[in-house]
């Protein structure tokens, strides 16, 4: 049996994992990017999840089920742009941001895969 559930795919674990870590970060930022930087990654690395959601829901037309993936790609570079202002701001480390973008990148990857492979995950009619 194939997969069950959009939270079976690593690709969402990742992109799940990836949030929770920023949100963890994101609570050392200054009280004055509240609603700047410290909200928009936030939304950003979350919409990566919610999109995957959206695009498993979808998966029965594969216009749409790759529409939302390229979604979820364009949230993913958005959180990896707001990264570099985080690093570049210094409101985390040189580390913290290889480790996290890296995790990005990986994200970016496997969704990349699937906008060019969507196949495997559409429904049959």
């Amino acid at each position: 049996m194939g997969v069950q559930s959009v939270k079976e795919l690593i690709v969402y674990q990742k992109a799940y994992k990836l949030a929770m870590h920023i949100f963890e970060i994101s609570k050392m930022f200054p009280d004055e990017e509240r609603y700047a930087l410290t909200s928009q990654i936030r939304r950003s690395s979350r919409s990566v999840c919610l999109n995957l959601r959206e695009a498993w829901a979808k998966r029965r037309y594969e216009a749409h089920f790759i529409s939302k993936l390229t979604d979820c790609d364009g949230e993913n570079n958005e959180t990896d742009t707001s990264l570099d202002f985080a690093k570049d701001c210094q409101y985390i480390k040189n580390e913290q941001h290889a480790e996290l973008t890296s995790l990005c990148k990986e994200i970016g990857n496997m969704l990349g895969s699937m906008i060019n492979n969507p196949q495997p995950f559409i429904l049959n009619k």
